[in-house]
């Protein structure tokens, strides 16, 4: 059965979510699914934008028969040649021969790469460049490395819809509200939005603050992501959490205490100084094991919060291996602008404290509060006092 829906007059939705794949990427928990998105619009000419991931390929083209009844199809707008949203293009050009593709330079490359041939037609543009469809007049600009090399965006010019490839998505399967007015976003959405801008888009926050400042010069009434809701209202909300994110600064001044305990003492000492916190006013203290929280979450918590405690068990003269992990996926992802606090622990020779820092000096603008705590095998009732004084400074840093 068909599951389109209309946006307005002469643009429909002819995606489909996928709520029984496990990891996005084969990497990324998605316990809410994910959606890819596409869209129709009946111009003159008709176009498409964009296909989905193989797995929901039978719905999409189901959608897509329904919306273009007994019209040809005569363009196909490909923003990102990655697989979740291109793996069903040759399958779609065979039951439209007729069809042209619209594409930039390199990501014609990828569809020789990926399929072995590219499209029989194939119209390659550039920056600025532009196509009338009748009434509507669509303007392509480029957004290399968001995130991807070879992709762009397709702002209408008639509608004021800006059609934002992987930008502005998030992971979440969509339910029957296509928009994000349509549901409480902030509460249900807005976490798995920064785990998706972060671990899939935050290693380029350069190149997103360059498709800001473009976008900053559109009227834009609407944005039509790859994932997740259709944006219609309250767009500056959205943009500004991606401004954020992308200039790497803290989206909320609090702290996250991440810790890798063997046998939980190491555990036992990070929440004393948790409770430490809340007795001195702190709010919002987020507590995670390292060892039992998937590192998109923590990568994602850590770029959210401004305070970021570490600590560590010395594993075989070396760091715990979670945090060891953690601390390379935040390098990988450019993780900067962060005050932290450090807390060490190693039966006969505590190393992790100087591991740890020897990974954050690599890292851009990280202030360190007080010196690294640190203990042997149990944090003793002597040193609750240091626990303390590095509580204070933390909460004076703050």
């Amino acid at each position: 059965m068909q599951n389109s829906v209309r946006i307005s007059s002469d643009l429909y939705y002819v995606g489909a979510s996928d709520r029984k794949l496990a990891l996005f990427e084969n990497i990324y928990p998605i316990p809410r699914g994910v959606s890819y998105n596409s869209y129709v619009l009946l111009d003159e000419k008709s176009v498409l934008f964009d296909t989905t991931d193989a797995s929901v390929s039978s719905q999409f083209l189901e959608n897509v028969a329904a919306v273009l009844g007994q019209r040809p199809l005569d363009y196909v707008v490909v923003h990102h040649m990655e697989p979740d949203h291109a793996a069903t293009l040759m399958e779609l050009l065979l039951r439209h021969p007729e069809a042209t593709v619209v594409t930039t330079a390199k990501a014609a490359q990828m569809m020789e790469q990926f399929f072995g041939l590219k499209p029989a037609q194939l119209q390659l543009v550039k920056e600025g460049e532009t196509l009338c469809t009748g009434s509507h007049t669509l303007c392509f600009t480029m957004a290399p490395m968001v995130h991807w090399p070879e992709v762009m965006m397709t702002y209408d010019t008639t509608a004021k819809t800006l059609f934002s490839a992987d930008a502005f998505g998030t992971f979440g399967a969509l339910s029957g509200n296509l928009y994000a007015d349509e549901v409480n976003f902030e509460h249900e959405w807005l976490n798995d939005a920064r785990r998706y801008y972060i671990n899939i888009v935050g290693k380029y926050g350069i190149q997103v603050q360059n498709v800001l400042k473009k976008a900053a010069a559109l009227d834009i009434q609407m944005i039509c992501p790859l994932h997740g809701p259709v944006w219609r209202e309250n767009l500056g909300f959205f943009i500004g959490k991606h401004d954020t994110w992308s200039k790497y600064e803290p989206e909320d001044k609090g702290v996250v205490i991440i810790y890798g305990s063997i046998y939980g003492h190491t555990e036992a000492a990070a929440l004393r100084l948790g409770t430490l916190l809340g007795e001195r006013g702190v709010k919002g203290i987020k507590a995670y094991d390292a060892s039992h929280t998937h590192a998109s979450k923590l990568v994602a918590e850590c770029f959210r919060a401004s305070h970021i405690v570490f600590a560590s068990s010395t594993y075989n003269n070396g760091l715990f291996t979670p945090i060891e992990g953690l601390l390379l996926d935040l390098k990988a992802h450019a993780w900067q602008k962060r005050t932290v606090a450090l807390i060490e622990n190693g039966s006969w020779a505590p190393q992790s404290g100087k591991l740890m820092r020897a990974e954050l000096d690599q890292m851009k603008d990280i202030t360190f509060v007080g010196d690294t705590l640190s203990f042997k095998s149990a944090l003793q009732p002597s040193q609750e006092e240091q626990l303390a004084a590095l509580a204070d400074q933390i909460v004076q840093s703050l």
